[in-house]
């Protein structure tokens, strides 16, 4: 058998990704079997459309296919992790119950005289299931092996006649399963092969089997990468677009959030007319596309997480949280330093990368600063308590008189105060990240370049870009999925005069 099966072995190692592709032709062919019943977008006179709970499925399912599809493109280090309950957890506790239950029946069963085979028959059952669903199409020569040696009637036959080499039966898969695993698991293949208990080795198989599930489910996820990368923006939209049929409100988180954008540059262009002298207050205000959509992007910079984002936002939801709590930081620090800077800058002129110490004064003390129970106002007295430190050692080291406990107390205090609302320093420093982020999303897609950084912004420079082309990537990304359906919306809400059309799903708006 061996001999036979080293044909296979490096074809059924590649199993998994025909696996993953037919399981994607089955959910596209589930789609297109609905797509003749999906009801028409309504005509704005007729009443709200009833959403059947079949539709809401459908459209989650398709949501789900999104967002999984977009993760594994966008991120270079998604994978599925084996995770388990804790063992201490309720849930950890009973499984372990159960599971103990089960053995043990299936060991009392296999020491009695004669043995009962039928649970050791449905395991093996089982683990033919599993191997099988490892192989590729091609791999006829080992699946049929896989069929003789692990035929269930075949060894309930055999179990009639006290006949079954149970330990010959699991030498062999764990044979087999050496073939089909991942290198990684050869260590586990080994350890099964030095267990002698065979209720316990039985136990072990399945284990390495889940595990093997797992690995097959990554190698189709780094196969699947390339394709998706490339089909990214097509696919996303047409999902999207199911998506708008089986739900007609899929945008209305959406449109809230640029109608928002509108309102606000409504309000910008009125103040400045009113404060312009000669300004001709009847005509009507011209408002650019682009740059509402791009205020619009901004507003993801200062959101609140705990509210539902836009519906066209949701795949990359978790990454904008995460730039937004980076920029947060980034303020802090570079309020700390400009703060220090502004009261006691003559007398660090002279100390080389003075600003670079605090910045490494103040990272290790915001680490965590987005989770609840983090204390920002805590951690800027002790950031003031370490400069002032820091300040002294580096004046004392150059024989000059240390800073007054007066003056300590107010650069301490200047600090503390940045967490409190509308501190002029923060609303300084916060403005001009808005405004580099601003210029970043004014820029062509194509060109590489970053904006000058702003004044005040020099100590945060290289994680500012590094922030803002993760930034920019997300926007320019997100642009040419959903541009046809922030087209429309903008058409409606700019120029509600004009006639609607379908959305134009051939050209993205920039």
């Amino acid at each position: 058998l061996n001999d036979d099966q080293n044909s296979d072995s490096d074809s059924s190692r590649l199993s998994e990704s025909t696996a993953s592709s037919s399981d994607s032709e089955y959910s596209r062919q589930s789609f297109n079997s609905d797509s003749s019943s999906k009801p028409s977008s309504p005509a704005s006179a007729s009443p709200p459309k009833i959403i059947t709970f079949d539709e809401l499925m459908a459209a989650a399912r398709n949501l789900t296919d999104l967002t999984l599809a977009h993760e594994i493109a966008v991120n270079a280090n998604f994978c599925i992790k084996h995770e388990d309950f804790p063992q201490n957890s309720f849930a950890g506790t009973v499984k372990q119950i159960v599971h103990k239950a089960f053995w043990d029946h299936l060991e009392s069963e296999l020491n009695e005289d004669p043995p009962e085979y039928e649970h050791a028959i449905k395991l093996f059952e089982e683990i033919k299931e599993i191997l099988l669903s490892f192989l590729t199409p091609g791999a006829n020569r080992i699946q049929n092996q896989i069929c003789e040696v692990l035929d269930t009637d075949l060894i309930r036959q055999q179990a009639e006649h006290n006949a079954v080499d149970i330990h010959g039966l699991a030498n062999y898969i764990i044979n087999t399963m050496g073939k089909l695993c991942a290198p990684v698991r050869d260590n586990d293949i080994k350890q099964l092969k030095a267990t002698d208990n065979i209720v316990e080795l039985l136990r072990q198989i399945f284990r390495v089997l889940d595990l093997m599930k797992v690995d097959m489910a990554n190698y189709t996820i780094q196969n699947l990468r390339p394709y998706l990368q490339r089909n990214l923006v097509d696919y996303e939209r047409t999902k999207f677009q199911e998506i708008l049929e089986e739900t007609p409100s899929a945008l209305d988180l959406t449109t809230e959030w640029i109608k928002e954008s509108i309102e606000d540059e409504l309000s910008s262009v009125s103040d400045e007319s009113s404060s312009s002298p000669g300004a001709d207050s009847s005509s009507k205000p011209i408002i650019s596309p682009t740059l509402v959509l791009n205020n619009s992007y901004l507003k993801l910079l200062q959101w609140d997480y705990r509210k539902t984002i836009p519906e066209t936002l949701i795949t990359d939801e978790v990454r904008l949280q995460e730039l937004r709590e980076k920029l947060n930081q980034l303020k802090i620090i570079a309020c700390v330093c400009l703060i220090t800077n502004n009261m006691v800058g003559a007398a660090i002129v002279d100390v080389p990368d003075f600003a670079d110490q605090l910045k490494r004064i103040s990272v290790p003390l915001l680490e965590g600063m987005n989770k609840k129970t983090f204390d920002l106002k805590e951690a800027l007295n002790a950031i003031g308590v370490q400069i002032c430190s820091k300040v002294n050692r580096s004046l004392t080291e150059r024989g000059l008189p240390t800073l007054n406990e007066e003056m300590q107390s107010n650069l301490m205090g200047q600090i503390a105060h940045i967490v409190e609302e509308n501190n002029p320093v923060s609303s300084l420093i916060d403005k001009r990240i808005q405004f580099f982020m601003r210029s970043l999303l004014a820029l062509p897609s194509f060109q590489k370049c970053m904006p000058t950084m702003p004044g005040g912004l020099s100590v945060i420079q290289t994680e500012m870009e590094f922030v803002g082309s993760q930034y920019a990537s997300i926007v320019n990304f997100n642009k040419q999925v959903y541009g046809p359906f922030y087209a429309n919306i903008l058409r409606k809400l700019l120029f509600p005069e004009a006639p609607m059309g379908k959305a134009e799903t051939e050209t993205p708006i920039n």
